[in-house]
């Protein structure tokens, strides 16, 4: 019988991740393993609530050692987080962090699975993050990949109450707890049951932790070691662990390979207890599969026979392996075991079978020329008796010589109605804590699957199968080398914004610009901007082409006129669209592209948010030294300032004098240790009568924080305020920061998102002064959200205020409030 299977199993051997868009064949060790792996049937998921939260040790050991098939189900994509590497926020840094945790996977050999909670960030209570994502919506989430993948053992990375030391953490341990019971019954989600069966795991654990601060372990635990090293693949578990955390760069958790013991603890949640092994009284043999015993010996004659320097000799092994898995009664492992097998023919044989285009994205209606190319190159009897892909079927009978490329190409004709590449999870308009997927298949489930799938149908040693290949664009890089990357489907014409938020403080008129770029020949197309009331939107200056070819771009010069009758304060948003062939597209194309994660593309309404605002300013000279990545110098352009990001070679050469402030990116001085070198020319520069503004930055997330700051000390706590929301108790309401030039009062602090103040001072000298005060619910006050010093004729002062959020949510407030910070020098009698 011929097996239609996505070949993309994860055989959990492969280590490289470096753009791992590119074919990874394994390496006959790998083989060998993965031969081993087909003799092993358990299973353990993993439960933690963000990328990073996992234990990369653990998980290596679990897949490659005891070749389990080992899943990590991450609750949150890890959108609330910080981004070391750029200035992505929200849903963007969760896009890259969800391919950072595939990355790592690819190292570690386990799977990748996501609920559809939204990370709103740091929590400090289960209760608050429960209500927030939904519980029950997440509970379902937990149990449907519980359901769907059958885990004989479920592990969490942290216990249910405060020493999780994050709401998140705490609710993910609760939440796998509770999915433990409610997936082996049948009343709760029995919507989920047309297309999985309950399943009751035999125990579920937490995996407890010691983490300097905070140690969960004891000797009268169960443990064991997952240091040991592994000689066919050459590494210790600590360190394939090693490479694969250091795939989280978003957040700068790259770590040094570890050798040596490395001892895991566990304690029981629920289920059968454990004494001598996590997987006590799970048989993880074929003899849990009725007439699975022959199916065994096959796999012990295969290993017997098994040549690391000739594997193609075990293929037609393989093949009867496979027949005989085949014949058993339909079930979980038939289906897992079949695709492991068919994977390992692919990789004994050393098949090469290949999709590839010369484009990175295809448009609706348009046509795409895809190049096949197979290699058989051990030389065993392969037949490719057709292709198929979207648009045509190629009936071909060709028998594939030994290490003979056989390539030809096809052009595609890409459907009108073909969805376009959008990460599935952002197809519709997100709730307050959760993503809204309305096809159940797809939750649970890391990715998107490829654009375009092309089906390979060969005949190997006397047996059909078909395998599943994406088509990925293929260049070469004059110093990279060779690249793949994912082909995204597009619509025919796309238009972008020069900015997403345009700032009015005046009733003067504003100008944007508008970018259409056509993905395809798009005749005659028309521009139309709709929605802002108060705004005069109809003054756009273009002459409309008789037609935009593939590739061309077209600017479009807008000026926005004010209405002054219908002039409000507020937000209003601005929609631009593209008329073409009768229908009307308003979508707006994004890419986030590094060089350790494929490429990304998705999509946003190309929509202007017109925030109109009573905003002041003082002083027009900005400095700006950059830290991780954020929006700020964007926004201060915006509020009206001239801003210059200094260099260390500015720093240095230049007279700094001539800038009103200077302002540093959040965490700075976590990553430029250059800072230091500059204290002096800083201090300097303030002691003159500047004005230095410093952003968060962290004790000790990157590391600890030696560089020096300040005129004078202070420490800085891990101290922040979650709810943002929380009131704000103003300590000096006669302060100038309260008061110039603009008037701050309680209505300044509605509408932040996420949360208020991060990382605040702490232990600060009497020469500063504090501002705020404010707590989240359970706690002290805490002052040190934004202290504020005098040091010769300027002004020194640190916040741990999110502006780098506030700003691009666009929140009034926030700007009235950073404006104010930036004129202290400007002050009279201050």
């Amino acid at each position: 019988m011929k097996r239609f299977i996505f070949c993309c199993i994860v055989m959990g051997f492969a280590g490289a991740a470096v753009k791992a868009q590119a074919p990874q064949p394994l390496s006959s060790s790998e083989i060998l393993l993965g031969i081993k792996k087909l003799d092993v049937l358990g299973t353990v998921l993993y439960v933690g609530a963000h990328p990073d939260d996992e234990n990369t040790r653990l998980l290596a050991y679990l897949a490659k050692e005891r070749l389990y098939r080992t899943g990590y189900l991450s609750l949150t994509r890890g959108d609330g987080g910080q981004n070391l590497i750029g200035n992505e926020q929200g849903v963007e840094l969760g896009l890259i962090r969800t391919q950072e945790l595939l990355a790592a996977r690819r190292i570690d050999g386990a799977e990748q699975f996501f609920s559809r909670a939204f990370d709103f960030g740091y929590s400090k209570s289960t209760e608050e993050a429960l209500k927030i994502w939904d519980k029950e919506k997440i509970l379902s989430d937990v149990v449907w990949v519980i359901r769907r993948f059958q885990p004989d053992v479920i592990i969490t990375r942290f216990p249910q109450d405060a020493r999780a030391g994050h709401g998140h953490h705490s609710a993910s341990a609760l939440l796998a707890v509770e999915a433990f019971t409610a997936a082996a019954d049948p009343t709760r989600f029995p919507e989920q049951l047309k297309y999985v069966k309950v399943w009751q795991a035999k125990r579920a654990l937490w995996n407890t932790f010691n983490f300097g601060s905070v140690n969960t372990t004891s000797s009268d635990q169960l443990s064991f070691d997952v240091g040991i090293f592994n000689p066919v693949l050459g590494k210790s578990y600590g360190e394939i662990a090693a490479d694969s955390r250091s795939q989280h760069k978003s957040q700068g958790f790259g770590v040094a390979r570890q050798r040596g013991v490395a001892m895991e603890y566990f304690l029981p949640w629920k289920g059968e207890p454990a004494r001598t092994d996590i997987m006590d009284g799970v048989n993880t043999s074929w003899t849990r599969v009725k007439g699975g015993e022959a199916v065994q010996q096959k796999i012990q004659e295969i290993l017997q026979s098994y040549s690391l320097f000739a594997p193609g000799k075990s293929v037609k092994g393989l093949v009867e392996l496979y027949r005989l898995i085949d014949a058993l009664p339909d079930g979980y492992w038939k289906k897992q075991k079949l695709g492991e097998v068919q994977t390992l023919i692919e990789a004994a044989s050393a098949l090469f079978a290949d999709a590839t285009c010369g484009e990175a994205r295809v448009a609706q209606t348009d046509s795409l020329k895809v190049n096949f190319f197979l290699n058989n190159r051990n030389g065993n009897t392969i037949t490719l008796n057709r292709i198929s892909v979207d648009g045509f079927d190629t009936v071909l009978h060709a028998s594939l010589a030994s290490n003979q490329n056989y390539s030809l190409n096809k052009l595609v004709v890409i459907p009108a109605d073909a969805p376009i590449s959008q990460p599935y999870w952002l197809e519709h308009e997100m709730k307050e804590g959760r993503f809204e997927v309305n096809d159940q298949q797809l939750i649970g489930n890391a990715d998107n699957e490829p654009a375009l799938k092309v089906k390979f149908s060969l005949t190997i040693e006397g047996q059909d199968f078909d395998f599943i290949k994406p088509v990925r664009q293929k260049y070469t890089d004059p110093v990279k080398g060779e690249q793949y990357q994912p082909l995204a489907i597009v619509p025919p014409v796309v238009i972008t914004p020069n900015r997403s938020l345009l700032l009015s403080a005046t009733p003067d008129p504003q100008t944007m610009r508008l970018t259409v770029r056509a993905m395809k020949d798009i005749p005659f197309p028309q521009v139309k901007l709709t929605g802002s009331k108060g705004w005069q939107t109809d003054a756009i200056h273009y002459a409309s082409p008789d037609i935009l070819r593939k590739g061309q771009e077209m600017d479009v010069d807008v000026e926005l006129k004010p209405v002054l009758k219908d002039r409000e304060m507020g937000k209003q948003l601005l929609l631009a669209s593209v008329d073409y062939n009768k229908q009307s597209y308003a979508e707006q194309l994004k890419t986030i592209s590094y060089d350790h994660i494929p490429t990304v593309n998705y999509f946003r309404p190309s929509a202007i948010t017109i925030l109109t605002l009573d905003l002041k300013i003082a002083g027009k000279k900005i400095g700006y030294i950059e830290g991780a990545g954020d929006y700020i110098p964007v926004a201060l352009q915006q509020m009206g300032y001239e801003v210059t990001t200094l260099s260390d070679n500015m720093l240095a050469n230049s007279n700094l004098g001539q800038y009103d402030a200077i302002i540093t990116g959040v965490r700075a001085y976590n990553i430029k240790t250059s800072l230091t070198t500059y204290y002096n020319k800083l201090m300097k520069y303030v002691e003159n009568g500047g004005n230095l503004v410093v952003q968060y930055n962290t004790s000790s997330q990157v590391g600890p924080l030696r560089a020096k700051i300040a005129p004078y000390p202070f420490d800085i706590s891990r101290t922040r305020i979650t709810d943002e929301k929380a009131v704000v108790k103003v300590l000096k309401p006669d302060h100038p920061v309260m008061n110039y030039p603009n008037k701050i009062t309680d209505q300044d602090f509605d509408g932040w998102v996420q949360e208020r103040s991060i990382y605040h001072a702490e232990h600060w000298d009497s020469h500063y002064e504090t501002i705020f005060s404010m707590h989240d619910p359970g706690e002290s006050d805490d002052e040190g959200s934004l202290i504020i010093a005098r040091y010769g004729k300027g002004v020194f002062v640190y916040t741990g205020l999110v502006f780098y959020r506030e700003l691009p949510a666009g929140v009034p407030g926030a700007y009235r409030l950073l404006a104010n910070i930036l004129a202290l020098n400007h002050k009279k009698g201050f």
